[in-house]
């Protein structure tokens, strides 16, 4: 099956695109893997003010009200771009103040959200996304059915991700209760799609990103006389790649279409593993200038292979696909 995007969804990634591309993001992302969040805070702003981050929050709340397919539309150009921060963190966190059955912190912290006044993060794990800059920061402790909003993370505290742009923080104890009971449950697992799915999408957009560029190096580079991407090894590494990256966009686009907890697995395994595997053919085929970090291929390198196992690795995703829930066969 092919999903085609209409008119209003083209034109919306083409202007992500636009304008991702003249904030020149490489040295947005060196900034915040050093800490520095000025430039990459101003990045977040115009990135708000394109809708991003008030698509999927509710009318009510100050957001647009938009589907899970133009959600997926802005975080592909977000990964192609290698765009920093907490954004999957920010709309997972919309998403589970949303499907709360208590309106109260939905109303106090939506409307922040959807603006993008304020940032938020969300730890599915021990550990949370840049909870140092995050205005909001969500944990529900293991074995409860409580929703905090935690401290702030000590700057300190910070523990280095494979991708330096990805600083991971722990969660101080305590904070605010915001919800408890099994209101916080039902409304975690909408988040943790929703999570998913953004994550899926950018991930494919790493992927996509990476391919281009090795296509543009291997048609530059010249061994014996002649551009490496004219020999057939060259070929089939890259042709193997946009398999990989075609076929899951079919997945994403469909489980952003069916919402579903297993095809969105689904979509993010599959999205994830077609990006790192054209990973490793873009740094063979780079060459020895692939692994240095001052080369800017390093940056969609290094987040295709923390993406991997962000919110779910390989084996988690692919066993809730294979436990048979939300089968529709």
């Amino acid at each position: 099956m092919r999903f085609v995007l209409d008119a209003g969804q083209r034109a919306f990634a083409d202007s992500l695109d636009a304008m991702l591309t003249a904030a020149g993001t490489p040295s947005v992302v060196r900034d915040w893997s050093r800490g520095e969040h000025a430039s990459g805070r101003a990045l977040w702003s115009r990135i708000a003010d394109a809708g991003v981050f008030a698509l999927t929050v509710p009318e009510e709340y100050g957001g647009l009200g938009a589907g899970p397919v133009e959600l997926v539309v802005a975080f592909l150009e977000l990964g192609r771009h290698a765009v920093p921060g907490p954004l999957v963190e920010t709309v997972a966190a919309a998403a589970l103040l949303t499907g709360l059955d208590d309106p109260g912190p939905a109303k106090r912290l939506l409307p922040v959200l959807a603006s993008g006044a304020s940032t938020a993060t969300l730890a599915p794990g021990p550990y949370a996304l840049d909870a140092d800059m995050a205005d909001v920061r969500l944990t529900t402790p293991p074995g409860t059915n409580d929703l905090y909003l935690a401290p702030p993370a000590g700057a300190a505290e910070v523990r280095r991700s494979l991708d330096p742009a990805r600083r991971l923080f722990p969660l101080p104890p305590g904070g605010e209760l915001l919800a408890s009971g099994p209101q916080v449950a039902v409304a975690a697992g909408h988040a943790l799609a929703r999570g998913r799915l953004a994550t899926a999408a950018q991930a494919l957009g790493v992927g996509l990103a990476l391919l281009d560029r090795t296509v543009r190096y291997v048609g530059q580079r010249s061994q014996f006389g002649v551009p490496v991407g004219s020999f057939q090894a060259v070929k089939h590494r890259l042709a193997d790649a946009k398999i990989a990256l075609e076929f899951a966009r079919a997945v994403l686009f469909g489980a952003a279409l069916t919402t579903t907890a297993a095809d969105v697995a689904a979509a993010k395994v599959t999205a994830c593993e077609a990006a790192y595997t054209t990973a490793r053919a873009a740094l063979q085929l780079h060459g020895a200038i692939g692994y240095t970090a001052e080369y800017d291929l390093s940056l969609w390198l290094t987040k295709a292979r923390a993406l991997r196992t962000a919110w779910g690795g390989p084996r988690e995703c692919r066993a809730l696909v294979l436990s048979g829930r939300d089968r529709r066969w």
